[in-house]
């Protein structure tokens, strides 16, 4: 029951309406019997500044941040984590005793989910498919937790090239290339994916309603030696998944990497250990209803 004593935290994007969120955390408060809630709010750009000032000024939990605000909220916090600054963006905000910290929970979600799905790049060679925020958070988190060597492929080589320098300052052997290079299944290409034990496709193909699109990618080069994890989770089974999953590959979607950065989250706002398989078959149950 909602009363004077329920504690809120909020979805803050533009918009919010599609989010699965809602559903894995009020599940999760109610397995843990928290009086916690949460909703999802549309912010128009104009108003971000009062919606995170509303934080502390009426003690919230905190907040998860979604486009196309990960970026842009970082300079309203107090703090920030040391891995949310290397990535440029925070999807989860904490208030403490009237203060912001801003962290970025994508990437250890991301981790988690890689390690449950049998694979630890620690030591291993990456291939990342695209550039954005998304690839970003996967790739400082894969080069702090060991990754030997990250190929980033992006439309725009410049972008990916911004990427690889960043990961090369943390000590990581990284190299981009344009997406034509896959296109035109050049030597270099065929030699990073060979490389690799994970291929990760950050990029919006294949996400519904446009299932038929996936990356230039010749499925020749995937084999059973490598895990490909896709980023998209509607529909379960991408284009690019199935054509991995036939080449033989172990293939993963973006469900459990949902999941991971919203067990992070929680655990960041209650201090509690998080309802991992109840926050599992909340976001499953959106999935069947979508």
């Amino acid at each position: 029951m909602i009363d004077a004593d329920t504690r809120a935290a909020v979805l803050l994007g533009y918009p919010v309406r599609h989010s699965f969120s809602p559903a894995m955390y009020n599940a999760a408060f109610q397995a843990r019997r928290l009086n916690c809630v949460y909703l999802a709010v549309s912010v128009p750009p104009a108003r971000l500044a009062a919606a995170l000032e509303a934080l502390p000024a009426l003690d919230l939990l905190g907040a998860n941040v979604t486009v196309p605000y990960k970026e842009r909220v970082v300079s309203f916090l107090d703090e920030t984590t040391p891995d949310s600054r290397l990535i440029g963006a925070v999807n989860t905000i904490v208030h403490r005793d009237g203060r912001l910290v801003g962290h970025n929970t994508d990437g250890s979600g991301f981790l988690r989910a890689v390690r449950e799905a049998g694979r630890d790049p620690r030591g291993e060679a990456a291939v990342i498919l695209g550039a954005g925020g998304a690839a970003r958070a996967v790739a400082v988190t894969l080069a702090l937790h060991g990754v030997k060597e990250l190929v980033i492929f992006n439309r725009t080589v410049e972008r990916g090239a911004g990427l690889a320098a960043l990961i090369r300052k943390q000590g990581v052997a990284a190299a981009a290339y344009g997406w034509d290079e896959l296109a035109a299944a050049g030597a270099r290409a065929r030699s990073a994916f060979a490389r690799a034990c994970l291929i990760v496709q950050t990029t919006s193909l294949g996400m519904h309603p446009r299932t038929a699109e996936a990356p230039p990618v010749p499925p020749e080069w995937i084999s059973a030696n490598h895990l490909v994890y896709d980023l998209v989770y509607n529909p379960a089974e991408t284009a690019f998944l199935q054509a991995a999953r036939l080449a033989g590959a172990r293939t993963a979607n973006g469900l459990g990497m949902l999941l991971y950065q919203g067990v992070v989250a929680f655990e960041l706002w209650t201090g509690q250990e998080a309802p991992v398989e109840t926050m599992r078959a909340a976001l499953r149950a959106c999935l069947e209803d979508n």
